[in-house]
């Protein structure tokens, strides 16, 4: 009788225990999760430092996984949740993190083979579907294992007889380990931009001063337009069905080249672009634009430094997406709209911690109309001081300049607008409506 009563006052939960939670396997649980946030970079061929697309592969890599979402250093995504929605947040759910950990904790289990779903489809290497045009570079550019390279410039001609719209653009480093970045240009046959300079095919370095001694900017002007933009771990450019970028007949690819040698060896490259035409002409052109400062001086072991850059336009004009472009000084990164009688500012992202490594696009889940006269404000705060480990020399005063050691500060975006008007024509205010001959006539 008296061991019948001691086991009735028993709590609950001693006689009926919870079942412990399922530890997940690879096959089941982290496999679905490694293809939608990793396997674009890890995979063979990118630039994720090791392959993540088996369970062979991921394994040994368990605890490293573990500590690399742990502290959210991946995936990359450096947006503050306070400002703007972005179709292509990064992000990892909480959720996801939690089985990775858990994966890790309980020795990363395989799991069975039935459960193990098939990976994503990458067609040669790329991100998007089967190119409709590859353009290569004619020869392979050679990076020095030490040293400065300078910015190149490679004019490759498309041979198109007709005007084309892309739908989708994708430019590839074959070095991923020495590009820096790649900014792909479209130059329309009238423009004179490098003409008479750069030799088709052949890497070109232009003069950093005009003759007259003033300073030389090559970045093509309008005209000229940006298709696309590399940097490590960012993703193609894909726009919606009824929206394109404009290539007129007879444009050549200008290829901007920016080469950072690796120490450790010499290595070739041979990049190439990927596009896709759309099917018939779009409502709506995507141009790229940049609200962008060259004018700057940061002093010497200023810590938060920042230099402001702005553009207004003259027509309606629907916002898209965001690229930040710093150096290794940058600290942080930030866009604001501005209304047109300058009686409201609205920080649209914000990027607190600006990583120079991880250079990202950051499209708005929905696209954001602007009225005529709206302003894009751009500002990068720059760290100069001995405490930022990336800094080449907190005692210098830095400026403008192409190499990685120098800085720039570009708050490069894309907008759309309608495909009837041209890039120049968003500058300038619309005409005056014209009085029919019989208004006020009945």
């Amino acid at each position: 009788m008296k061991k019948t009563l001691l086991l009735g006052a028993l709590p609950c939960a001693l006689l009926f225990s919870a079942p412990k939670p399922e530890i997940p396997t690879y096959n089941k649980d982290i496999q679905p999760i490694l293809a939608k946030n990793c396997m674009t970079c890890h995979r063979s061929g990118e630039i994720g430092p090791m392959a993540l697309t088996s369970y062979k592969e991921a394994r040994p890599w368990a605890k490293a996984i573990k500590a690399s979402v742990a502290s959210k250093k991946m995936p990359p995504w450096f947006a503050d949740p306070a400002h703007g929605k972005f179709q292509n947040d990064r992000s990892m759910p909480q959720a996801e993190i939690d089985k990775l950990i858990a994966w890790a904790d309980n020795g990363a289990p395989e799991g069975k083979a039935k459960e193990l779903a098939a990976n994503p489809t990458f067609v040669d290497g790329w991100n998007i579907p089967n190119p409709d045009l590859v353009i290569t570079m004619p020869q392979p550019f050679e990076v020095p294992k030490e040293g400065k390279v300078d910015y190149q410039y490679i004019v490759i001609p498309m041979n198109l007889t007709e005007d084309k719209w892309v739908q989708m653009v994708e430019a590839r480093a074959s070095a991923r380990n020495v590009v820096h970045h790649i900014v792909v240009f479209s130059r329309a046959p009238e423009s004179k931009w490098l003409r008479g300079e750069a030799q088709p095919g052949i890497p070109f370095v232009p003069p950093r001063t005009h003759p007259d001694g003033r300073p030389r900017s090559d970045i093509g002007g309008m005209g000229n337009e940006i298709l696309t933009i590399y940097t490590p771990g960012n993703v193609p450019d894909i726009w919606k069905p009824g929206q394109a970028k404009f290539i007129k007949a007879g444009s050549d690819i200008v290829l901007q080249m920016h080469y950072t040698p690796n120490g450790k060896e010499a290595v070739k490259d041979q990049s190439r672009v990927g596009l896709i035409f759309a099917k018939e002409p779009p409502k709506e052109r995507v141009a790229t634009f940049s609200s962008s400062n060259q004018g700057f001086a940061i002093p010497p072991g200023d810590p938060n430094y920042a230099v402001t850059g702005a553009s207004r336009f003259a027509r309606e004009v629907e916002l898209m997406s965001f690229f930040p472009h710093m150096h290794l000084r940058g600290k942080a990164f930030e866009y604001k709209l501005i209304t047109p009688d300058g009686s409201s500012k609205e920080t649209i992202l914000k990027v607190p911690k600006y990583d120079f490594n991880w250079q990202l696009t950051y499209k708005l889940a929905t696209p954001v109309k602007l009225a005529p006269g709206t302003r894009i404000e751009a500002t990068g705060w720059f760290d100069n001081s001995p405490n930022n480990p990336w800094n080449p020399d907190p005692k210098a005063t830095v400026r403008f300049g192409e190499q990685s050691w120098e800085e720039m500060m570009f708050g490069f975006y894309d907008v759309s607008f309608d495909a009837k008007l041209q890039p120049r024509d968003l500058f300038r205010p619309a005409p005056a409506q014209q009085p029919s001959p019989s208004a006020g006539l009945r």
